[in-house]
């Protein structure tokens, strides 16, 4: 049921290179605008247990999407646990006492709907789409399976084989899979975001139905959980069935979450992989960066425009320079991921042409990057680059997925409701200063990782 897995291209105007479980940026919706705001009407509660729900209202269709976000993902692992959380989400449709191993999705088929699940570094999802009229319904199962799953241990098993067939797919026959696996365990020395979200291989066989246990008796409670509803209904109607559904389980004692931080760093590491599979090249530099919480508060919002501005389109510095001009590159992508709790991340991907090279791309990008730090960047491109940011923005408001996932994920890495309403507005104050700001903080070799995916040359 997972949607985990490595896309296949290495550049793409999402963040999945190197967080392959987001697919929607934080920095596609901005929905401040009154005269819009009917697109995306939004009001938060909480229960008396701690579960923090919110509705969002689209009257388009009458039907509704239940998302339902537990803070705990593969960074909450316990040693030599890693893969924990993905391993659990995958047993989380193995059923209850009164739902039988794979009835719940049969179920939500029955009505006519499709569900799914995903897993990350600081949190797990699981999603319903229906009918309204089968909301309560979608609920009751949900609501269910937070308190009262059952585990075989042959359950345990068989799906412990899914999982590690998973990794054998997405990880270990995919050379750009291995390639960001080593790329992100080599940017974070200390911090357990360095753990893939899968599990690394030899961890992964070990993991128990104990494990399992363990872990969701842990983290998955009522007060560990944001319930997004979204579609055709209102809070008003919301409040009283998750009061009378979710609203009888009891909150539960939450452990602290564990999480190092990062030391000084005082050298670059550089990363290659050649393997005879590889079709399709190309050079990443990923780059330690702050989240949107870390201050002073205009730099997570530079970064946005920052990476729109390098490589948003055929009018970006670096699309211009790489493969307009000198023709060493034939996409190039820049990125900055925000998805992450503790920690940033800003990438730049570039695609050389067949027998292109590498070496001269990755010299090309550094000199790119030293011209703009040197001579800053115009209140021109700038304009573009948020004009750009906000009509997508736009386009991304309409469905009821993209602003249900994005609200879970904001607010699952410690954002408000309110930042994610605002960051048209918040996008649109940023300045020409704020940009090279936020450049001359995140472009520091030491806290890089660059990695080259080369096809081997056969003797």
């Amino acid at each position: 049921m997972s949607e985990l897995g490595m896309a296949a291209s290495p550049v793409r105007s999402s963040r999945r290179l190197l967080a392959p479980l987001v697919s929607l940026l934080l920095l596609v919706v901005g929905l401040s605008s009154p005269a819009k705001a009917t697109l995306f009407t939004a009001e938060s509660f909480t229960l008396g247990n701690g579960l923090r729900v919110v509705v969002v209202e689209n009257h388009r269709a009458p039907v509704v999407l239940q998302m339902i976000f537990y803070q705990a993902g593969s960074a909450d692992a316990p040693p030599g646990k890693s893969g924990i959380a993905h391993f659990l989400e995958h047993l989380m449709f193995k059923g209850t006492p009164s739902v039988p191993a794979g009835e719940f999705s049969h179920r939500v088929a029955l009505m006519g709907g499709e569900d799914n699940a995903f897993t990350t570094e600081d949190y797990t999802a699981f999603h319903q789409t229906v009918a309204r009229s089968h909301l309560a319904e979608v609920m009751q199962l949900e609501a269910d399976r937070m308190t009262n799953l059952v585990l075989a241990e042959s359950q345990v098993d068989s799906e412990r084989a899914v999982i590690i067939e998973e990794r054998r797919r997405d990880i270990d026959n995919n050379p750009a899979g291995q390639l960001v696996e080593m790329m992100t365990a080599s940017l974070f020395l200390n911090h357990p975001y360095r753990l893939p979200v899968l599990g690394w291989a030899h961890e992964m066989v070990t993991l128990s139905r104990q494990d399992a246990l363990d872990f969701y008796h842990r983290w998955y409670a009522p007060n560990n959980a944001i319930l997004i509803i979204a579609g055709d209904v209102t809070a008003a109607e919301v409040r009283p069935l998750a009061e009378k559904i979710y609203g009888p389980i009891p909150a539960r004692s939450l452990p602290p979450r564990q999480r190092l931080t990062e030391p000084t760093t005082f050298a670059p590491r550089q990363l290659v992989l050649r393997n005879a599979d590889v079709h399709q090249t190309f050079w990443q530099r990923v780059y330690l960066a702050p989240t949107y919480r870390d201050p002073p508060a205009a730099t997570g919002y530079g970064l946005d425009v920052l990476a729109e501005l390098l490589a948003g389109g055929v009018n970006s510095r670096l699309y211009k320079d790489l493969v307009i001009a000198k023709g060493i590159a034939t996409a190039v992508n820049a990125d900055y991921d925000a998805s992450l709790r503790d920690y940033g991340r800003f990438s730049v991907t570039a695609v050389p042409p067949v027998g292109g090279d590498m070496a001269k791309l990755g010299r090309t990008i550094d000199a790119d990057i030293a011209d703009l730090l040197a001579k800053g960047v115009s209140d021109s491109e700038v304009a573009a680059a948020k004009g750009r940011l906000q009509a997508d923005a736009v386009k991304a408001r309409d469905g009821l997925m993209g602003p249900a996932r994005l609200i879970g994920i904001s607010l699952s890495v410690g954002l408000s409701l309110d930042e994610v309403q605002n960051w048209s507005d918040r996008i649109a104050t940023v300045t020409p200063a704020d940009v090279m700001a936020a450049a001359r903080r995140v472009f520091r070799i030491d806290t890089s990782v660059t990695g080259e995916l080369q096809a081997e040359t056969q003797p």
